[in-house]
């Protein structure tokens, strides 16, 4: 069975029995190597090439939205609507904006994903507003934003995940750049649906 490990911030690793996912790696201390990394928008703190070269290797599998491309590894350009199949993992690429705020604009084309890995379905919604599209989202597992000033808030997240209902809400995009473990606990609180507050490993 699939396994997930947040690693800070949006950062997350998708481990199966064939294959490692990582999304958005930012500041690594190491880690293994990835067979494949989905990024979901060009800026520095989740298209960090530092930390790309970190985990590459020569047959990985880099899928981004075309302002990330970097390192030399296969790349793949994608949109919100692609699907992709990488090895035994199906890719769905789909939107992340922000509403009334201008650091994530739609017409940018950023992403999140729906990640399915041995069965599992993983939703990584990018650095995204509570937005229509999230209500087609169907999900075992969601990474929500719930830093607030760059995307949702907590009580945003919370009401994301309402609308998803995913079988665990996990909240990111807070302990570092911005939000607090007091976000977290706020999520928590607000989410109608289990919650999984994760410790940062790396």
């Amino acid at each position: 069975m699939a396994t997930y490990k947040w690693l800070g911030h949006a950062s997350f690793r998708l481990k199966g029995a064939q294959t490692t996912v990582y999304i958005d790696p930012y500041q690594l201390k190491g880690g293994e190597p990835a067979d494949i990394i989905c990024v979901t928008h060009s800026h520095h703190d989740h298209f960090s090439v530092d930390d790309i070269q970190k985990i590459l290797k020569a047959d990985t599998v880099i899928i981004a939205p075309p302002d990330c491309r970097g390192p030399k590894a296969q790349f793949i350009a994608v949109k919100p609507g692609d699907v992709k199949q990488v090895k035994d993992v199906t890719i769905e690429v789909v939107p992340a904006y922000n509403i009334g705020k201008q650091f994530h604009p739609k017409a940018n084309q950023w992403v999140g994903y729906v990640i399915t890995l041995e069965g599992t379905r993983y939703y990584h919604a990018g650095d995204s507003d509570l937005i229509p599209e999230m209500s087609q989202i169907k999900v075992d597992v969601a990474f929500l934003p719930i830093g607030g000033k760059y995307t949702m808030t907590a009580l945003e997240a919370a009401k994301a995940a309402g609308i998803i209902k995913p079988k665990v809400a996990v909240p990111m995009h807070w302990g570092s750049i911005v939000g607090s473990e007091r976000d977290a606990e706020a999520f928590r609180k607000a989410t109608p649906v289990p919650v999984e507050v994760l410790k940062a490993e790396n």
